[in-house]
């Protein structure tokens, strides 16, 4: 499977939906459902049943997963577009800034 251009423990902002404008560290990626977890974004209500392992049951919040594209990567604060590149025969991600590209991982 090819790079990603958001990874697990990156800081990201959601650019559209009901949660847009909050920002929070990505906490899982499904790669070939095209979505991922941000925490403390998108929390769902889940009713959770009795059983031996949950005596008590009840309702939990949360996180729901968005979908990849609803989300840019952050750097230094600011959002930014990502690229790769290859440098000393390796690929890297890269930060599109005004600047010019800066190498992120």
């Amino acid at each position: 499977m090819s790079m990603s251009k958001i990874k697990v423990g990156d800081t990201v902002r959601i650019i559209a939906g009901k949660d847009k404008g909050r920002e929070g560290k990505v906490l899982k990626i499904d790669h070939e459902a095209g979505r991922l977890t941000v925490e403390g974004a998108n929390m769902i209500t889940k009713h959770n049943k009795q059983s031996a392992q949950n005596p008590n049951g009840g309702i939990l919040k949360i996180e729901g997963t968005i979908a990849i594209s609803n989300v840019m990567l952050l750097k230094d604060g600011k959002p930014v577009r990502v690229g790769f590149t290859v440098k000393d025969g390796k690929k890297v991600r890269v930060a599109k800034t005004e600047n010019g590209p800066v190498v992120i991982d």
